[in-house]
């Protein structure tokens, strides 16, 4: 069936394209900024290519491997292509695993859309029956456990821990039934977002998403959140989860403003990534209509609280949160029957969800801590080769994972959690602190120096305005 689609779509556009390839491309609404996925065919025939005309702004190319530049405008720095910044040689004649990937993906896609079309009542986890093995299986039934594993599960799901796990989540919460959502745009929308993460990047890829929403799983859980919060809520909160980090580039906004990038030219330096994040999940709610059938007044209303949650990431507005937080707190003025107030503490909860690597059981954290270092050093290492100041945390021999970690523990994880346990003291809350706790330990006896300098650092200004801004370089979405 697919050969013969294939050979039809061949027939009726070859004669105009000649030789081509399949591509799609990205841009950006030049009134709201949004990203806007486009699929074409992109064809060497100038009086064919003269029809496609994009916008300025951000622009990219879909190719089977990968993003590829397409423009660069203003980037005076041509050989950083973020979509290889981190990728490692293959063997050659190796068939990229990620190229795999798509195939299965596009196989299911396929398959989703033949049952649903001759059922469409099927329930939803009969699909999940067609890609899931055993193992997987039994551990999303412990998908609520704060010691899920998620790099084991992102393996037994060949890589596509982000769509399966979120997939669940939707269906588990009867959010796909109560808003009428059409699977297979559902099934296709967190293919593509898992697609746009760039998994050539060490922290910031769908692994990293698919811990996130897996977190916020757990705190949409606890009791003063499950009693409190509306379906749309929770739907709100999955969503901007999984997307929070969307194309992210494996660099932090200080890189992308001192190698003039388009993006910080595009959000005028503030909240750069953040926005663009927020502007990409956008743009494929929109491209894969997967709110169509919703007035357009509430599907609107979704993209700005989407928007809301996913800005709220920035590390770099850390301390406005927080203080807030701690106010309502200590005037004991929350109220979760309000919605603005429900929408703030789901903010606080993805922020909580987005850094808390660190308050994960020692085997787990220890990983996380190993990749968004590589991250950092890595982003140092382009600095150096580029002649650029080098950013705070990246420099690999002035910074050790320990030194790294002890500092982010100090200054921006320990004084959230201990907000979060206040508004929610739970089993949960104190369970993460508890982590929290060993795992400092862990690191402190790594790095004998760094410990006694992190205690002594709660006084230093310079330290502690410095490491909250350099993290905007990793964990999470923040200047992530």
């Amino acid at each position: 069936m697919f050969n013969s689609v294939k050979q039809l779509l061949l027939s009726h556009f070859l004669p105009l394209m000649g030789n081509c390839s399949r591509r799609g491309a990205i841009s950006y609404d030049s009134s709201d900024q949004t990203a806007l996925y486009i699929r074409m065919l992109a064809v060497t025939n100038k009086t064919i290519k003269s029809s496609f005309v994009f916008t300025p702004g951000d622009v990219r190319v879909r190719s089977q491997v990968g993003f590829e530049p397409e423009r660069r405008g203003s980037h005076p720095y041509l050989g950083v292509d973020f979509r290889t910044l981190h990728s490692r040689a293959e063997s050659a004649g190796s068939i990229p695993a990620r190229r795999i990937r798509r195939l299965f993906s596009f196989q299911r896609h396929l398959l989703s859309s033949r049952l649903l079309r001759g059922a469409p009542h099927l329930n939803p986890l009969h699909i999940l029956d067609e890609d899931y093995c055993g193992q997987a299986k039994c551990m999303l039934e412990k998908v609520g456990s704060w010691n899920f594993d998620i790099f084991l599960f992102d393996r037994l799901t060949n890589g596509n821990s982000l769509v399966f796990l979120t997939f669940h989540l939707l269906s588990q919460y009867g959010l796909i039934e109560l808003f009428q959502l059409d699977m297979v745009k559902v099934r296709r929308f967190l293919v593509l977002v898992q697609e746009d993460y760039h998994n050539q990047n060490p922290y910031h890829n769908a692994v990293h998403a698919a811990d996130v929403t897996q977190a916020m799983h757990c705190y949409l859980r606890e009791p003063k959140l499950a009693q409190s919060l509306t379906s749309f809520d929770i739907l709100l909160g999955l969503l901007a989860a999984a997307t929070h980090d969307l194309d992210h580039p494996g660099v932090n906004q200080p890189f992308l403003i001192k190698t003039n990038h388009y993006l910080a030219a595009l959000y005028r330096n503030t909240s750069v990534l953040e926005n663009h994040h927020w502007r990409s999940a956008v743009g494929l709610l929109r491209e894969t209509e997967l709110f169509s059938h919703l007035p357009a007044e509430d599907s609107l209303s979704i993209e700005r609280q989407l928007g809301s949650l996913i800005l709220a990431t920035d590390i770099s507005r850390q301390n406005e949160y927080l203080s807030r937080f701690r106010t309502h707190l200590d005037e004991n003025d929350l109220n979760l029957g309000n919605a603005s107030h429900r929408h703030f503490v789901l903010q606080m909860a993805l922020k909580c969800a987005d850094i808390c690597n660190p308050c994960r059981p020692w085997e787990l954290s220890k990983q996380w801590s190993e990749k968004v270092t590589e991250e950092f050093f890595h982003q140092g290492d382009i600095e150096k080769k580029l002649k650029l100041e080098i950013s705070p945390l990246c420099d690999s021999e002035a910074n050790t994972i320990a030194s790294v970690q002890i500092g982010f523990m100090t200054y921006v994880v320990e004084p959230l959690f201990a907000e979060w346990a206040r508004f929610s003291d739970t089993r949960l809350s104190q369970t993460m602190l508890g982590h929290l706790g060993l795992n400092k330990a862990s690191w402190s006896t790594m790095e004998p120096e760094a410990s006694g300098s992190s205690e002594d650092g709660e006084s230093d200004p310079a330290r502690s305005s410095e490491e909250p801004s350099s993290r905007a370089l990793t964990q999470g979405s923040p200047e992530s």
